[in-house]
């Protein structure tokens, strides 16, 4: 993965300059250090092996069982969608009325965070289809702008799915930022979600697989940045999403006014003891608003003990994939088969 190249001087000053503030950046060499500390422990993440669902092996796009891989192989084709996705002719059966949109996390693209759900929600009868966003085309590492600006770009996204399947309502099921503060904001602030007439709403089902929801210290690394006041330049050239997503954010604090939730949306957190990303990992569940009940928050380890599965595996566990099933079919959901567990000790911080 790419680590962006830092600055260490206000915009418009020319290099060794003192900002107009007197105060001076600590230096390249903490910037870089966090850039390169956050792209370690996303790179260092243990993999998910998720099982490639029957007649997906051996064609000419089959997918890829390990987020790793299927992030490598996004590097050739980094705006194409995952395996058996975006397919604008599809018709919801009757027995799944309702598109399936999936959304990516920071940093990832559709490819390479849906190559294992994407085939495997196809298989299962489901019209599937994958947005990528905040990035320009061309760049393998998404899901870097403005939470508000990639709100509108899946809003316009989801329109064009209802418009061209005929649905009236969508599932959307989500990663990290995709599976979180992102969403959410569309829910509230972008259309996907009618307060005063929930009949209208445009989404159905949100389902979040390690979420970032109420923000995160990134193991540490955002506090770090907060307290030595450079988590400025580095959302500056390493995106803003970093800073959204930070605990605290303005972004935060206006999303979570009045209640995490909104009428008529179901809510589904599938969240990892072991992430080390979206920390602390008990700020990735949704409570109730007021007057909104339909909050279910699972982890991973209450259903299997042993799953060892951190942040950029879960969408490839398949304990994971597995209650994704579940919550967008509760008439055929059964327990996840826990097997061993799907990441081997000592593999680092995921």
């Amino acid at each position: 993965m790419k680590v962006p190249h830092l600055r260490t001087t206000e915009p418009g000053l020319p290099a060794g300059r003192r900002p107009r503030s007197g105060r001076v950046f600590r230096g390249p060499a903490v910037l870089t250090a966090l850039g390169l500390l956050f792209a370690l422990v996303v790179a260092s993440a243990p993999d998910g092996r998720a099982p490639l669902p029957a007649g997906s092996a051996g064609g000419p796009d089959p997918g890829h069982p390990r987020w790793k891989r299927a992030f490598l192989a996004s590097v050739d084709h980094p705006d194409a969608p995952p395996p058996r996705a975006n397919d604008w002719d599809c018709e919801p059966a009757a027995r799944h009325p309702r598109p399936v949109v999936l959304v990516h996390g920071t940093y990832e693209n559709a490819f390479s965070n849906w190559s294992a759900l994407s085939p495997r929600l196809s298989a299962e009868g489901y019209c599937v289809f994958a947005v990528n966003f905040g990035a320009p085309r061309g760049d393998v590492n998404k899901g870097r702008a403005a939470v508000p600006d990639s709100a509108a770009e899946v809003a316009r996204f989801v329109d064009r799915v209802l418009d061209r399947t005929g649905a009236r309502q969508v599932d959307v099921v989500g990663h990290s930022q995709g599976g979180g503060i992102l969403p959410r904001y569309y829910l509230k602030f972008a259309g996907g979600a009618d307060p005063g007439d929930p009949a209208r709403n445009k989404v159905h089902h949100l389902i979040g697989i390690s979420p970032a929801n109420h923000g995160s210290t990134v193991s540490g690394l955002a506090t770090l940045a907060q307290r030595l006041r450079v988590l400025a330049p580095v959302a500056e050239f390493g995106g803003q999403a970093l800073a959204d997503q930070t605990i605290g954010s303005a972004v935060n604090r206006r999303l979570d006014a009045g209640g995490d939730t909104m009428r008529g949306v179901r809510y589904t957190t599938l969240v990892t003891r072991r992430d080390r990303i979206v920390t602390p990992y008990e700020r990735q569940y949704l409570r109730p608003g007021p007057s909104v009940g339909e909050v279910t928050n699972l982890t991973v380890q209450d259903v299997c003990p042993q799953d060892r599965t951190g942040h950029m595996g879960t969408p490839y566990d398949p304990v994971v994939l597995r209650l994704v099933s579940n919550a967008l079919d509760p008439a055929t959901a059964r327990r996840p088969d826990c097997g061993p567990a799907p990441a081997a000790p000592g593999r680092g911080p995921s």
